[in-house]
């Protein structure tokens, strides 16, 4: 099932998205209402409405994202690293989030943003220290994410609080996919309809299972926390004026537009 979150008339609301998944039909889908939130056993209302008339959203508000650099070893080679022994995790604050359509602000203190095309898990229940067996159990779906980072600033400054977490570096959506194996998929990124990472999921060093065991080790994982799993080779940059596109096999397409930071 696909679980989007999207405004309209003013209201915030989920639904379950219907209709065809086929690129390029986003116009005949329609929006049935969840009573609720969508993380416990929900109802749908059936009251619909059509995707075209709908503002979506961020399709979570994570206390947390957790993300994991160098998971894919040719993007590590490419910036010249080694495959560390353990993740690296680090953390993309709440705000650093923002939904499908929406703008990318280009930060001031940087001039070499890149992109960086992602799977994102989105947790479903709060967990603690998850066995390898009952991870399943603690995923609600997945989504697509860009890590936009700052990368001049994450040379310079050899720790990535500020090159990877200003406001607008963290696209998530369209929506949730809730039954999907994240074991081998495609993963491509686009800037302005021109190519620019195209990977799988199956190349990622630590799967799913591996990060979540390792990231819930240490800390609380929440319901609609996210967990970005790393990016393939290709990252590059982007400029003012860009459209850059994230679409994963079995999800869909995440576009955002790069704009100056007001």
């Amino acid at each position: 099932m696909r679980i989007a979150r999207f405004s309209i008339d003013g209201n915030v609301a989920f639904g379950a998205v219907e209709g065809p998944s086929a690129p390029g039909a986003e116009a005949d889908l329609v929006l049935d209402i969840i009573k609720g939130i969508p993380y416990a056993d929900f109802e749908l209302s059936g009251v619909k409405v059509p995707l075209s008339k709908v503002r979506l959203l961020p399709p979570v508000l994570p206390s947390k994202v957790v993300a994991v650099g160098r998971n894919y070893a040719e993007h590590a080679a490419e910036l010249g690293n080694e495959v560390p022994d353990v993740p690296i995790t680090f953390f993309k604050p709440s705000t650093s989030v923002t939904g499908p359509g929406d703008d990318i602000a280009y930060p001031s203190f940087s001039s070499e943003v890149h992109h960086e095309a992602e799977l994102a898990v989105v947790i479903g229940r709060m967990c603690r220290e998850v066995p390898r067996e009952r991870v399943k159990d603690v995923i609600f779906g997945y989504t697509c994410a860009n890590d936009v980072t700052a990368r001049d600033v994450q040379q310079r400054e050899k720790q990535w609080a500020r090159a990877k977490g200003f406001d607008t570096s963290c696209p998530l959506g369209p929506w949730v996919e809730t039954d999907l194996d994240p074991g081998d998929l495609a993963i491509q990124c686009t800037v302005n309809g021109e190519q620019r990472q195209l990977g799988r999921t199956s190349d990622m060093v630590r799967s799913v299972e591996d990060l979540i065991v390792h990231i819930s080790e240490a800390m609380t994982l929440l319901p609609g926390d996210v967990i970005l799993t790393g990016t393939p080779a290709g990252v590059g940059p982007l400029n003012v004026g860009d459209e850059v596109a994230v679409t994963i096999e079995g999800i869909g397409t995440l576009t955002n537009k790069v704009i100056k930071r007001g």
